[in-house]
């Protein structure tokens, strides 16, 4: 890896990757003008992390990144019997692969600071971990009968020595995965069941014959109703507000573009970002009709407070529980990014285009009005643009 360049991207996910292919296209090379750091283990973005039974036909729809169809792929002919996570990190590696981006992983950027005109960018580099130290014997204690013994405790491996890199300018698109985001409701230490959150759920069967309370109204949510119906003994579905059903199959144009414009504007005003569900609705696809017309999508109004073994509402009914499962969303992840101040007083970054306003050379890829697939790969060329032009 360089020690500077003039272009540092964080995060080889959707938004990552189109930067970085919209760079090439402007005849920079990777590891000579630009350097891509992504803390996952493999290709995938965000995608890899997500549950085995999810597949691309019951998701979001996933968008082609730019450049994907010269070299023969699209995620409309991809096999929609494969899990999603294997589909997405298989053509991610391709591409990357393909335009030769030498994206460097597992990174883990720790924190960006000033460093004169550059940004310093400090990271941990995950894949060459230092030596673990050998067992060492610890000071004699008593056994059980009271004879002296020896004890012997492992040391943990050390962390990966910090590096340096430095950087003209920075496109931040580490995404939201690594900063799930759960509510806190009283009684929330007292439950004796399991909480997990979306970036938690691995399979449906852990929870086979158990009373599954599920919190959200999203997608995330509804998908969870339909994977534990036949396998939970009692699912309970409950939002904090009503979901806004739409009677199509698929989110349009038009409310697509509401959804963006209310992102946008609290990306530029430095507002926390509001709930892309709250902006756009819920398509009401066959499956999600079928699963409402049989009684299994229906939200219930937000418990108040939760018991040991139970959640229970204002009114004094209650649901009984053995697994919660907070669907709640994501925070943009920038806690790397808190030595530069960027966070405005609203609680969120003021960004307009991708730039943040009161740091030029700091570029948010993904992020807000960015969020979707189709909207990364637009602000890559956008931001892409900006850069050449700051360069």
């Amino acid at each position: 890896m360089p020690e500077r360049v003039k272009v540092a991207v964080i995060g080889a996910g959707q938004a990552g990757l189109s930067v970085a292919y919209y760079l090439r296209r402007f005849e920079l090379v990777a590891d000579e003008d630009f350097t891509i750091l992504d803390r996952a283990p493999g290709p995938g973005g965000a995608w890899q992390h997500r549950w085995a039974s999810l597949r691309l036909g019951t998701a979001h729809r996933v968008n082609d990144l730019p450049g994907m169809s010269e070299i023969g792929l699209s995620f409309d002919d991809a096999d929609r019997q494969r899990p999603a996570r294997e589909v997405v990190a298989d053509y991610y590696g391709q591409f990357e692969a393909a335009y030769d981006l030498r994206v460097h992983r597992p990174v883990h950027v720790r924190r960006v600071e000033n460093a004169g005109a550059d940004l310093a960018i400090e990271f941990e580099d995950l894949s060459t971990p230092a030596p673990a130290e050998p067992p060492v014997e610890a000071p004699k204690a008593r056994g059980f009968f009271g004879r002296r013994r020896k004890t012997f405790h492992e040391v943990k491996p050390p962390a990966p020595p910090r590096q340096t890199l430095r950087a003209q300018v920075l496109v931040n698109a580490s995404g939201t995965w690594g900063s799930p985001f759960v509510p806190y409701y009283p009684g929330m230490s007292d439950f004796r069941g399991r909480h997990l959150h979306t970036s938690d759920f691995v399979d449906a069967e852990e929870f086979r014959g158990q009373h599954v309370v599920v919190v959200g109204g999203g997608t995330s949510a509804i998908g969870f109703m339909l994977e534990l119906e036949g396998v939970a003994e009692e699912l309970t579905w409950v939002a904090r507000r009503p979901i806004d059903w739409l009677d199509r199959q698929e989110l349009d144009l038009e409310g697509a573009s509401a959804a963006v414009a209310i992102q946008d504007e609290a990306a530029r005003a430095g507002r926390a970002l509001p709930s892309i569900v709250s902006g756009t609705g819920v398509p009401r696809s066959r499956r999600i009709a079928a699963g409402i017309e049989r009684g299994l999508l229906v939200a219930r109004p937000m418990f108040d407070h939760i018991e040991a073994d139970r959640v229970v509402w204002a009114d004094g009914e209650w649901a009984r529980a053995d697994a919660i499962i907070w669907a709640t969303g994501f925070r943009p992840e920038l806690r790397h990014l808190s030595p530069l101040h960027l966070r405005e007083k609203r609680g969120g970054v003021a960004v307009g285009q991708g730039s943040v306003w009161n740091d030029p050379r700091v570029f948010l890829a993904g992020y807000g009005p960015q969020a979707s697939t189709i909207g990364a790969n637009r602000a890559g060329r956008m931001i892409a643009r900006q850069i050449m032009a700051m360069l």
